[in-house]
């Protein structure tokens, strides 16, 4: 069973039917509990990272997402779920994250140009990733595949094993999706990104 955490915060049903797509079991769910009796996990998240991550805590969530990673099951971290993984974040101030990657979220800076245009804050729609790592949740995609992100805020990295696959935007190269041990996350939606992303759910579903 693959447990979608419900605490508010997240494309849910999306991700559920791309999964029951594909032949796994899936549920969304808003216990906690229910994380405890799942094969694998999936963390998503839309919006800000401090509602993100308080809605969390104050479900119940924390202790037995980090209790299933401790015990080596797969988590997949979607957007701000990704970002939530990390040591801490600066949107709308300093907010502790759950340090499962260290590193930091930070802002795109405004004023970004590219061939003399100026870039929009959030990045938004269709962009290509570079592989860094044979990631398994990246089996039989591409490099430079085209996947779907909206963000205004990236993850920087502080160990580069830590990123499975980068994306430029401007002169920033960030972290498009992160492999360490049984935790996978990506910043772009795979819900969102067709059949590329699709895949991606089959990989997490078959580990």
């Amino acid at each position: 069973m693959i447990n979608i955490i419900d605490y508010e915060m997240g494309n849910l049903r999306s991700v559920e039917k791309a999964f029951q797509r594909l032949g796994f079991s899936a549920r969304v769910s808003a216990k906690p509990e229910d994380i405890t009796t799942a094969e694998k996990v999936v963390l998503p998240g839309v919006g800000a990272f401090r509602d993100c991550i308080n809605n969390l805590r104050a479900g119940g969530f924390v202790d037995p997402l980090l209790a299933h990673v401790k015990a080596g099951k797969p988590l997949l971290g979607i957007c701000v779920g990704m970002q939530m993984l990390f040591t801490e974040s600066e949107e709308f101030g300093h907010h502790q994250g759950l340090g499962l990657i260290p590193g930091k979220v930070v802002r795109f800076p405004s004023g970004m140009r590219e061939g003399g245009e100026r870039l929009k804050v959030p990045h938004m729609g269709w962009n290509n990733i570079q592989l860094r790592q044979n990631s398994p949740l990246l089996t039989g995609i591409e490099d430079q595949s085209f996947v779907y992100f909206v963000h205004s805020y990236y993850c920087k990295a502080e160990n580069l094993e830590d990123v499975a696959a980068s994306c430029r935007y401007g002169d920033i190269e960030f972290c498009a999706s992160v492999w360490h041990g049984n935790i996978l996350a990506t910043q772009f939606h795979p819900e969102k990104s067709q059949t590329i992303g699709l895949n991606i759910f089959r990989n997490f579903g078959e580990l």
